[in-house]
């Protein structure tokens, strides 16, 4: 009964180690094209006012379109150093899921490095923008560290005694 309840919590703990990363294919995924998108600043610009001018019109006080309005300059005056940053970030992560998906055993430690590496960067960051999606992302990452890092033991065990 002990080793089905085990069986059972590694599976589920597999399931949710799979969605995370996942999660992080995604995120690496929506960054590379973000990246891409920025090294055409003016279209971004151009298609931003476009898709904000109905919401202004409507209600120029919104505060979420204002805060997109205002934050425009700052992300396109500064656009090649942000695409090359979200592209890296994103192949990165990218490379790496594909590692952890195909059981690469390099990708696990590796996967472990680089998402601290993140952490890091992230907690400087926040420590000038003060941003709670920073802290939220922060956190996820943690999580996900967690779970590669007992996928990682786990995967080590197992195939030990495959050997």
């Amino acid at each position: 009964m002990m080793l089905l309840e085990e069986t059972q919590k590694e599976k589920t703990i597999h399931k949710v180690f799979v969605w995370g990363i996942l999660l992080k294919a995604i995120d690496g995924i929506l960054e590379t094209l973000a990246g891409i998108v920025l090294f055409f600043p003016n279209t971004l610009t151009t298609l931003v006012q476009f898709l904000i001018l109905n919401e202004l019109i409507e209600d120029p006080h919104d505060f979420f379109i204002l805060q997109i309005k205002h934050a425009l300059p700052l992300l396109t005056g500064n656009s090649f150093f942000f695409a090359l940053y979200l592209i890296s970030h994103g192949l990165i992560k990218i490379i790496l899921v594909a590692g952890l998906l195909r059981d690469k055993i390099w990708a696990y430690p590796s996967a472990i490095a680089v998402f601290s590496l993140f952490i890091v960067y992230q907690l400087y960051r926040y420590i000038f923008s003060h941003s709670i999606f920073l802290l939220v992302l922060t956190v996820l990452d943690i999580a996900v560290i967690w779970l590669t890092w007992h996928e990682y033991h786990y995967f080590r065990k197992h195939h030990a005694f495959a050997k």
